[in-house]
């Protein structure tokens, strides 16, 4: 599957060329492990983010990206978002399901295609520049930008399994077997644009949500793209 993201953005001429020209990003990508806040520190990260640009009377502000990767995605295949929303679950339909989709569906579109769209959205969106961009493979697509810092959160399991029971509301086996699922779902879904173990999987900087608050790693984020003059 990563080869075939490759040659597929390989094709893409205009947006190679528009590489070369226009100096793309910055962009920050946060990833995480399940049970992670990464939501809440992006929040946090672009209110510090915006607040110093502000000081500075720099009139361009970042944003947060996560959840609007679905609707550009779906908008690109025009398609309704809830009918690609699965991919954004890290689920898969079986071989089967693929084949009955395709026969009874005029508007079906394939997991590589959608898996595709949503790489080819969020590297325009990266490519812009000014943007935190939460998960979907975001340090895989964007990790050979130049003004790019990537980002991942982590914690111990027996934590983030605390944390999860009590979102939702349930037993610690089950929350532990659901956290570990999602890891790997997870981790499937980044591999599948650049292949698994190789650097473009690599992060900047990683944080134990365990012990660091939310406000002291966006803090030390904001820090650190200070120091690279993204800001």
């Amino acid at each position: 599957m990563g080869s075939d993201f490759i040659k597929y953005m390989s094709k893409r001429v205009p947006l190679a060329q528009n590489l070369q020209k226009l100096n793309p990003g910055p962009v920050v990508t946060i990833s995480r492990e399940f049970g992670c806040p990464s939501k809440v520190i992006g929040e946090i990260l672009i209110e510090k983010i915006n607040a110093v640009l502000l000081e500075k009377r720099v009139k361009t502000k970042w944003r947060f990206i996560s959840k609007e990767i679905l609707q550009e995605t779906a908008k690109e295949l025009h398609v309704d978002p809830s009918t690609i929303e699965y991919v954004f679950k890290y689920e898969k339909k079986s071989f089967f399901d693929e084949i009955l989709s395709a026969q009874t569906n005029k508007y079906y579109k394939s997991d590589k295609k959608i898996r595709n769209t949503i790489g080819e959205v969020i590297r325009t969106i990266a490519c812009q520049g000014n943007v935190v961009i939460i998960g979907r493979g975001g340090v895989a697509i964007t990790k050979d930008i130049p003004h790019s810092l990537h980002i991942k959160l982590e914690a111990p399991i027996e934590w983030r399994v605390l944390i999860v029971s009590e979102k939702y509301n349930l037993d610690f086996n089950k929350a532990q077997e659901y956290t570990i699922e999602m890891d790997k779902k997870r981790a499937e879904f980044r591999n599948c644009f650049y292949g698994k173990d190789n650097d473009y999987t690599a992060f900047d900087v990683k944080f134990n949500c365990m012990t660091l608050t939310n406000e002291e790693i966006a803090s030390t984020i904001v820090k650190l793209i200070e120091q690279r003059s993204f800001i």
